[in-house]
Parts: structure tokens; sequence; C-alpha cells
């Protein structure tokens, strides 16, 4: 594979999970790829030698570090933001701040990188936003602020389609359900919750969701943009 061959590309949290598996991605169809990470740095490392790639330190709950890194690295031809946090428990007993970093890191940082991005993207660029499921679907209690911060991301993309769509550039969201990572192991404790309310009862791979993002940077994908796509099993069906 070779379709994305000398596209500069822009990982925003892919040292592990589903963010390495799009580092894997790109990289083995030819892109040249520059990665972030915050606090797994042999993973980061491991990866980028792995797979011939960059890893950057960045915390992109800091906005003027994550602008001033994006503005670095040059004109992008995809950025792919997958750094985000969970946040999980009664709303009524989380601590505001935590709260207040969850929408820095969620929300906050996909706008401002995709903007700062745009200022210098050619013709044609690709901004893809890793979402979530819970954005549709919120079958549990804990998860408000999280199910909100990627809600966030689905009218994002759609006023940033308009705002960039005539300069070719497509911006939409992949929103997974549950999918073996660290955070959300196939074989956790949760498990048989999870698949109880899907369809295809078992977790999505990080390469599964990878390859979804691979086709939306790809030329095949021209066309769409401002556009959320559930990969999820059937857990929003």
């Amino acid at each position: 594979m070779n379709r994305l061959g000398k596209k500069s590309v822009l990982v925003l949290g892919g040292s592990r999970g589903i963010g390495a598996a799009i580092v894997r991605r790109f990289a083995a169809e030819g892109a040249k790829v520059v990665f972030t990470y915050l606090s797994s740095p042999d993973d980061a490392q491991a990866l980028a030698a792995e797979t011939g790639s960059e890893a950057l330190r960045a915390d992109s709950g800091d906005r003027d570090s994550l602008v001033e890194l994006i503005v670095s690295l040059g004109p992008l031809d995809v950025l792919v933001v997958n750094s985000g946090i969970l946040g999980a428990g009664d709303p009524l007993d989380m601590p505001p701040d935590d709260i207040d970093r969850l929408f820095r890191i969620n929300i906050h940082a996909p706008y401002h990188a995709a903007v700062a991005a745009a200022r210098t993207m050619p013709d044609g660029g690709r901004i893809i936003f890793i979402g979530s499921a819970n954005a549709d679907r919120m079958p549990m209690t804990g998860l408000a602020a999280y199910s909100a911060s990627k809600s966030a991301l689905k009218g994002m993309a759609k006023g940033l389609a308009r705002d960039l769509g005539a300069r070719g550039i497509t911006v939409n969201v992949v929103q997974p359900g549950p999918t073996d990572t660290d955070m959300n192991p196939a074989e956790g404790p949760l498990k048989d919750v999870m698949h109880g309310f899907m369809a295809i009862k078992r977790h999505a791979t990080g390469a599964e969701i990878a390859g979804l993002v691979a086709y939306l940077a790809g030329p095949e994908a021209d066309v769409i943009t401002g556009a959320a796509y559930n990969i999820d099993g059937g857990f929003t069906a």
C-alpha cells in the first residue's frame, strides 16, 4: 500500500492503543508520520523505531504549546486528533478542575489544532477527529462530561467542513465503540456489559479503527466531509 506516499501526517496522541494503530497504518501506506505522546515515552520511542515515524512529547491540554508545535511542523496534509481523556464518576462528586481539563483536551485541543493546521494545510487536506460512539449513545451513568465532549466533535466537524470546504479540506469524526486497548481491554471486567449493547458482540481492534481513518485520509474520500462514522459493532444501532 502506498496511497499516502509522501503525505505529511500528524497524529496527536499516537503512542498507544488506537493512536498507535493509526501510526502503524499510515506509516505502512507510505506517509511521513509524526505523532505526539505525553506519559508513555518508552512506548512512543519503540513505536517510532518500529515504524520510522517521529515521536514528540506534547500536552494537548496546553493550547499555546500545541499550536506552537503544529506551526513548527510546517504544512500538514493530514491531521488526526486522537488525544483524549476519560473522566467517569458521579457529576456531583467529580472535581471541577478535572472536568475543565477533560474539556480542554477533548474539545479545545481538537478545535485549536484543526485551526492551526488549516492555516497552512494544502488544498485537499484531511482533518480527522477520533470521537466516541458515546456521542450517540450513553447507556451507563457517570459519563456525562465525557459524552458531552465527544458530542461536541460532531458539531465542530460540521462547522469546520463548511469553513474549509472551498479549499477541498475535509473534516470528519470517527466514533469507535468498545475497542481493545489498555483502557478498555477486550477481556476486561465490563466486557459482558458492553457486549450486551452490541449487535456484533466483540471489541473492535485498533487496526480496524485505523482502516477507517486511513480511508477517510485517502483519495476515495474526497467528497466525504462533515460526517461522523460509528465503528462500534452496532453499539449505537
